[in-house]
C-alpha cells in the first residue's frame, strides 16, 4: 500500500486541514503502517487497530497542544503517536533510544504521563481538571470558551480497575468540562472478567439500550447541562436519540452518559465530539470498537495479536481476507511457558493448589491452566488488589494459592500483601513473570523493585530462577512453604538448556547451589537467577584466565550465610550480580546480612540495575547497559580480582549515559 496522506503530517493541524471524506483513506494508511512495523518488530497490534478512528476523530474534533488528553492502558497510543507527528519515528518502536510503546513525555508534549498501569487515566483527569480550573485556564462554555478541556480514554477493561471507580467517584464532584471515552471493545488483554464486564456485554448486544424513549428527553432535562442535551436532540436528531442512555451505569457516578455508538464510524464520531466537547459537566463517552480491526486474524484472536513477537504473513495483500496465514516468530521456549506446564503438573498432583492471574492469563501461561483446572483456576480481570486478597482468603481455607502476576504489577498490590497476608501470617505464592529488565516495554514495565518490596515482610522467603529444572524446583519449595509469602521471579526470556543435563538439587531454605567450583579461587559470584547463566557465559569468556567459583544463588532471602562468611573469611572477593535494583536488591542483602553477622563488606561488589529509568529496547541491550551482560561481568571480574582487596572504587562508563562513578565497590551502571 502506498502512503499518501500519513507521511505528510507534522501533527493535528495537518489533520483538521484534510476533509472528513479523507480521513478513512488515512485510517487505512495508519492500520497499514502499524502492521507493517509490528510485524518486524513486535508490538502492541490488536489494541491499535481498534482505537484508529476514536484517535483520528478525537484530534480532528480537540486541540491536544492546549487541550488535554490523558490515556489509560498506554498501548492504545501508536495512531496518536502517528498524529502528532511522530511517523518518521516509526521504524524505531520500542527500540534502545527510539519510539516508545507507550506515551512518552520526554518524546512529545502530547504526552502528558509516562503510562502502562490500568485504571489511571480517570484520576489523573481529574487532577488535571482541578489544577486547570485553580490556574483559570478550565474550559467554560460562558465564561472561558478558549479554556482547556480534559479527556480520559479508557479502554481494554480496565474501566474496571479499583482506581477507575475511584476517580469515577470523584469526577461526578467536578462543576467543569471532564470527558471520559470509554472504549468499549469487549475485551482486556484476554476476555474480559466479572460482572461489570458481563453489564457492558449486554448493553452492547442490547439494541433496546440504545433506543432511548421519549421520556428520556424529560429526564435529561434534570441533569447538569440538560437544556444543552435538549438542544443535542434537536440538532441531531436520531443520532443523539439512539446515543443518550437513560439508565446508564455512569450516571450513578453523576456522569452523563452517550452511546454506546459505533467507534469506526468517523462522520458520527466527529459529530458527537463535537457537540460534547461544548458540555460543561463531566460526562461519559460509551465507545464500541472492535480489537484488531482492520486485519480479520487480529480481530479474530485478538488476545494473540494484543502484543505478538515479530509474526510473517503470507498472501500479504490479502492481510483482511479469511485466508491469510500468520505465524509469529519463535524465540525458543519461554519462561512463561516453562511455568505454565510446571504450574500444570503441581496441580495434577495437588488438590489444594489453586491459582489466578488478574487479567494476563495468557502472558502469565495461565490460559490452559484456567481451562484444565476450571474449579481452581481464576482470570479476575485488572484488579491486582483483589486478587492478592482473594488468595488470602483461599489460603485462610486451607489452600495453597499460586498468583501469577508481573512483577511491575506486584507493585498494586502491595498493601493487601502486607496488611491481608503477611500480617495474618498466610502463605500466598508469588509467581513473577516479566522480573527484571523486560525490553521492548521499556522503564513502565520494568521489575525492578519486587525484591525490595517483599524482603520487608517477616517470614517472606525469595527465590529466583535461573532455567526450567531451577523454576520446577523452586515452585515444588513453595508448595510446601507454609510461614508466610514465598515468591519465584523469571523474566521475559527464553530458558536456558546449559544445565539441563545436569541434576537439579531441590531447594533448601537459605542454600546457594554451586554451578563451577574452584578450591583456591580468585573470585566467586553469586548470581541471582537467570544472572547466574550471564556469570558463567562471562566465565567462558575469560577462558581459563582467572578461578572463578560460579553459584546460583536461589535466595534473596534468606541469603546464604554460611556460604558468604566462608568466602569472606578465606578473604575471596564476592561479586552480587542481579536483574534488579541495587537498592534493596540481592545484593543489599548480602550486605545486610554480613552485618549482622559482623563480616567486613568491603571485598563485595556488586552489578544490578542502576538508580536511573531504563527505557525502551532490546533485553540484551538493556543488560549491556546495565552492565549486566557476560562481556561487562567479566570486565568487572579482571578489575575485582586485579585491584587491592580494600574497597575498590569502580569507574565504569555506562552505553548511554554519562560515566558513573559509584562508592560502596558497587557497580551501578
Amino acid at each position: 500500500m502506498q502512503l499518501k496522506i500519513l507521511p505528510g503530517l507534522t501533527g493535528p493541524a495537518d489533520l483538521k486541514a484534510l476533509s472528513i471524506n479523507q480521513l478513512p483513506e488515512l485510517a487505512a494508511e495508519i492500520r497499514h503502517a502499524i502492521c507493517e512495523q509490528v510485524m518486524h518488530t513486535g508490538g502492541h497490534f490488536a489494541p491499535n487497530l481498534g482505537v484508529v478512528e476514536l484517535t483520528i476523530a478525537l484530534h480532528y474534533v480537540f486541540d491536544f497542544a492546549w487541550d488535554r488528553l490523558l490515556f489509560d492502558v498506554g498501548h492504545q497510543c501508536y495512531p496518536h503517536k502517528l498524529l502528532t507527528g511522530r511517523y518518521s519515528m516509526l521504524p524505531t518502536l520500542r527500540k534502545t533510544g527510539g519510539m516508545a510503546g507507550f506515551p512518552e513525555p520526554q518524546e512529545s508534549d502530547y504526552d502528558l504521563f509516562s503510562v502502562g498501569h490500568a485504571g489511571t487515566a480517570i484520576s489523573t483527569a481529574v487532577g488535571m481538571a482541578r489544577g486547570d480550573l485553580l490556574n483559570s485556564e478550565s474550559f467554560d462554555p460562558q465564561d472561558n470558551p478558549d479554556g482547556r478541556r480534559v479527556v480520559a480514554l479508557v479502554g481494554d477493561a480496565s474501566i474496571v480497575n479499583g482506581v477507575a471507580m475511584e476517580g469515577l467517584n470523584n469526577a461526578g464532584t467536578l462543576k467543569r468540562q471532564l470527558l471520559v471515552v470509554f472504549n468499549d471493545n469487549g475485551m482486556a488483554i484476554a476476555n474480559p472478567q466479572g460482572a461489570l464486564a458481563a453489564y457492558f456485554d449486554r448493553i452492547r448486544i442490547n439494541p433496546a439500550y440504545r433506543k432511548v424513549k421519549q421520556a428520556a428527553k424529560d429526564v435529561v432535562q434534570h441533569l447538569p447541562g440538560g437544556s444543552m442535551i435538549g438542544e443535542m436532540y434537536h440538532r441531531m436528531g436520531e443520532i443523539a436519540k439512539d446515543a443518550i442512555a437513560e439508565d446508564a451505569w455512569f450516571e450513578k457516578f453523576g456522569l452523563l452518559t452517550v452511546g454506546p455508538i459505533d467507534g469506526h464510524d468517523l462522520p458520527t464520531l466527529i459529530d458527537m465530539l463535537l457537540e460534547v466537547k461544548n458540555f460543561d459537566r463531566p460526562m461519559v463517552l460509551h465507545v464500541h470498537t472492535v480489537k484488531g480491526k482492520g486485519y480479520r486474524f487480529a480481530e479474530g484472536d485478538a488476545t494473540t495479536f494484543h502484543s505478538p513477537k515479530p509474526f510473517t504473513v503470507q498472501n500479504g495483500s490479502k492481510l483482511t481476507s479469511e485466508g491469510c496465514k500468520v505465524e509469529l516468530v519463535s524465540s525458543g521456549r519461554s519462561f512463561t511457558s516453562a511455568f505454565s506446564d510446571a504450574l500444570s503438573d503441581i496441580m495434577k498432583g495437588d488438590d489444594k493448589v489453586v491459582t489466578c492471574t488478574a487479567a494476563m492469563s495468557d502472558g502469565t501461561g495461565l490460559t490452559k491452566i484456567i481451562k484444565d483446572f476450571p474449579e481452581r483456576s481464576w482470570d479476575t480481570g485488572i484488579c491486582e488488589s483483589h486478587a492478592m486478597d482473594m488468595m488470602a482468603g483461599l489460603a485462610k481455607t486451607g489452600f495453597r494459592p499460586f498468583f501469577a502476576v508481573y512483577s511491575t504489577f506486584l507493585q498494586r498490590a502491595f498493601d493487601q500483601a502486607f496488611q491481608e497476608v503477611a500480617l495474618q501470617g498466610l502463605a500466598v505464592r508469588l509467581c513473577l513473570d516479566r522480573a527484571g529488565l523486560v525490553g521492548g516495554d521499556g522503564a513502565i514495565h520494568q521489575g525492578f523493585c519486587d525484591i525490595s518490596l517483599l524482603r520487608v515482610f517477616p517470614k517472606s522467603t525469595l527465590t529466583a530462577a535461573m532455567d526450567e529444572p531451577s523454576l520446577r524446583a523452586a515452585l515444588e519449595f513453595m508448595r510446601e512453604y507454609e510461614d508466610g509469602i514465598s515468591c519465584v521471579r523469571y523474566p521475559r526470556d527464553s530458558v536456558s538448556d546449559l544445565f539441563t543435563n545436569e541434576d537439579c538439587p531441590p531447594f533448601e531454605l537459605g542454600k546457594a547451589r554451586p554451578l563451577r567450583i574452584h578450591k583456591k579461587p580468585d573470585v566467586a559470584i553469586l548470581g541471582y537467577g537467570v544472572m547466574a547463566i550471564e556469570a558463567i557465559k562471562a566465565v567462558d569468556i575469560l577462558d581459563g584466565e582467572y578461578r572463578v567459583n560460579v553459584y546460583d544463588a536461589r535466595f534473596a532471602k534468606p541469603v546464604d550465610t554460611q556460604l558468604i562468611a566462608s568466602l569472606t573469611q578465606r578473604n575471596i572477593p564476592i561479586i552480587t550480580v542481579e536483574d534488579h535494583g541495587l537498592e534493596g536488591g540481592f545484593g543489599s542483602c548480602v550486605i545486610d546480612s554480613c552485618h549482622d553477622q559482623g563480616i567486613d563488606t568491603s571485598n563485595i561488589t556488586r552489578l544490578g540495575i542502576p538508580m536511573r529509568w531504563i527505557y525502551q529496547g532490546a533485553r540484551t541491550d538493556q543488560l549491556e547497559e546495565c552492565g549486566l551482560d557476560a562481556p561487562s561481568i567479566a570486565r568487572t571480574i579482571r578489575k575485582v580480582v586485579d585491584t587491592s582487596v580494600a574497597a575498590p572504587i569502580i569507574t565504569v562508563e555506562p552505553k548511554h549515559t554519562k560515566a558513573a562513578v559509584s562508592s560502596h565497590s558497587d557497580i551501578t551502571s
